[in-house]
């Protein structure tokens, strides 16, 4: 075996090992959101802006992306094929650059971003009398985290004609004069923060992956190319 070709088959099995890491950590992220999913699912008629709710359906689809590119480069690894490589590769730094760019725009635009969701949920709250499904939803927030409201219980005020709703109390009181004080949105905004570290970390370790991967399917697709153009 040349030189050439042990690299080859080294490169080879390094990006395979890659991709089928990187396919595992896109199977644990889909998990993650599949979880997430059903565990908020009595908050389904909320608006997806909730923070619980938006996480959950960005990790499927972050998850679904990544398991279908890293089965694309644990293929174009095998089968040792120039197109599906370059293919897994454009896929993969497209992928990296939309990662790179909405965590940008979320750290500078997180501000504005919390604003408009907190508008959508009080505006939303609006058909709480006259859409079951929401009006079981809010209960559920409110007696799940013991808060009242989106930012505050006056969000109430304007939608029940200056009372609140019973879950903003303990259970088995009946009419709500003084609700939990604490707001909504942040309290399950901190209910994500304080449970997402290891989902952070676990990306970060993927985004490294992500970039091994690229520079290994590079290697490989050039190796490829160097042995086919030894052949003529």
């Amino acid at each position: 075996m040349s030189a050439s070709q042990r690299c080859l088959c080294c490169v080879k099995y390094l990006m395979f090992v890659f991709n089928l890491v990187f396919w595992l950590g896109g199977c644990g992220l889909f998990g993650v959101g599949v979880w997430l999913s059903f565990t908020q699912a009595e908050f389904s008629s909320l608006p997806l802006s909730f923070p619980s709710l938006s996480a959950a359906n960005l990790l499927l689809v972050a998850g679904g992306i990544t398991m279908v590119t890293g089965f694309l480069g644990c293929l174009g690894a095998l089968k040792e094929q120039r197109c599906l490589l370059f293919v897994f590769f454009m896929i993969l730094l497209l992928l990296v650059l939309t990662e790179a760019t909405l965590v940008l725009v979320i750290h500078i635009f997180h501000d504005k971003m919390d604003l408009s969701a907190q508008d959508e949920l009080k505006e939303g709250m609006k058909s709480y009398t006259s859409e079951p499904g929401l009006k079981q939803s809010w209960d559920n927030v409110q007696k799940m985290f013991k808060c009242c409201g989106v930012t505050s219980q006056k969000d109430w005020y304007e939608v029940l004609n200056g009372t609140l709703p019973a879950s903003c109390c303990s259970v088995g009181i009946e009419k709500c004069d003084t609700g939990w004080s604490e707001p909504c949105y942040q309290k399950a905004r901190q209910w994500l923060l304080d449970n997402i570290p290891s989902v952070l970390v676990f990306g970060v370790c993927i985004g490294v992956v992500q970039i091994l991967a690229l520079v290994f399917s590079m290697q490989m697709y050039c190796q490829i190319r160097h042995a086919e153009k030894n052949l003529y």
